[in-house]
């Protein structure tokens, strides 16, 4: 199962980038084809903004959309930023929109205080809703996310080895599910 991550931090200095990584690795260790993209690596321009749109803009939003296009499910991660999800994650919501089709999405919040992005993910899973995509009840929230993870991208407590195991093999179930009813769909089609 291929499972595109979707990284919605893009700040300097930011520190949820590190449960990007960890739940990349997780995902690999629990035989999942993981493809991290970080929209600092691969900035999209601002839609409608043509002013952000520099010469390799189209490339990058058509490769961006291949890679969401190939995915089985997703995983969007993002901070909470004044009680709600990163503009980055929302801006590339924005530019994408058959890739999310019928497709789980669980959602990852984390935030520098002790509520764990739970406005941020609560949000987030309203507007899959309204792409079309499938979110999963379970979120992985993470509070404290600065002291969550070391700059290898450790988890610095049992706790958060625990709640992302939990996440990620509900999120796995989920979409394995859904990935199979889509296989016996496309087989009685075919039969027919």
């Amino acid at each position: 199962m291929k499972i595109s991550i979707l990284l919605g931090s893009v700040r300097n200095g930011r520190k949820s980038h590190r449960a990007a990584h960890y739940v990349e690795k997780r995902l690999e260790e629990k035989g999942a084809k993981a493809d991290l993209i970080d929209l600092t690596e691969v900035p999209l321009p601002m839609l409608g903004y043509e002013a952000s749109y520099d010469d390799g803009a189209e490339q990058r939003i058509e490769k961006i959309g291949k890679r969401l296009e190939a995915s089985d499910a997703l995983i969007f991660i993002t901070p909470e930023y004044q009680a709600s999800f990163s503009g980055a994650i929302k801006n590339a919501i924005d530019h994408y929109y058959p890739e999310f089709q019928k497709k789980v999405i669980g959602v990852v919040a984390a935030s520098a205080g002790g509520m764990a992005g739970i406005n941020a993910s609560s949000q987030l899973q309203h507007v899959i809703l309204g792409v079309g995509g499938y979110p999963m009840p379970m979120k992985l929230l993470i509070p404290r996310v600065h002291e969550a993870f070391d700059e290898n991208f450790v988890p610095q407590n049992e706790k958060i080895v625990k709640m992302t195991d939990d996440f990620l093999d509900e999120f796995l179930w989920f979409a394995d599910a859904l990935v199979e009813k889509k296989k016996k769909e496309k087989q009685e089609d075919r039969a027919a």
